[in-house]
């Protein structure tokens, strides 16, 4: 009788912790710079993934998600704007609806270099996308940068289905 609820026990905390992960949160690790100095390589974090099941990702966030250029892994970006917004980038300056931005968290690798994605007309973000930003701008694939493979034009917008939850805590 002992052993069959030890292994009664066993399934259903497995079951649990399984089901918490898909669900709920998941543990997280930074693959590459892109969001240094805030998230350095090598950060484990917690993914929130109840948060964005409520609501959708504000601007200034740092999100999850699955990559819109075929990547296979996901990635980890800031939102800097939502549906509605007009996005700018001047030199390396984002202008958000036509007021530049004071980005204490951003960092420039190359600062005097001209790089692809440091200067990009206005875009307006449709209702559903977000544009998104690595904090590493220097050294970032994202809204800036991307390119869609089938088409060779960037896709610049990121679609909220394809969040997968919010960067939360360091563990």
């Amino acid at each position: 009788m002992k052993p069959l609820r030890t292994t009664l026990i066993i399934i259903l905390t497995i079951a649990a912790v399984l089901a918490c992960r898909r669900w709920v949160a998941e543990p997280i690790y930074i693959a590459s710079d892109s969001m240094a100095p805030t998230l350095n390589k090598g950060t484990h974090l917690i993914l929130d993934k109840l948060t964005f099941r409520f609501r959708p990702p504000a601007r200034g966030e740092i999100i999850s998600f699955r990559s819109p250029v075929g990547e296979e892994h996901e990635s980890v970006k800031r939102v800097i704007a939502v549906g509605g917004d007009t996005v700018e980038l001047r030199e390396k300056k984002v202008y958000l609806n036509g007021e530049p931005q004071l980005e204490s968290y951003a960092w420039y690798e190359r600062a005097g270099e001209n790089l692809k994605g440091d200067t990009m007309p206005p875009v307006t973000v449709p209702p559903g996308k977000l544009f998104l930003l690595g904090d590493n701008r220097d050294n970032s694939n994202d809204s800036a940068s991307w390119v869609d493979p089938a088409t060779g034009r960037p896709p610049l917008l990121l679609p909220v289905a394809e969040v997968t939850g919010k960067v939360r805590g360091i563990y």
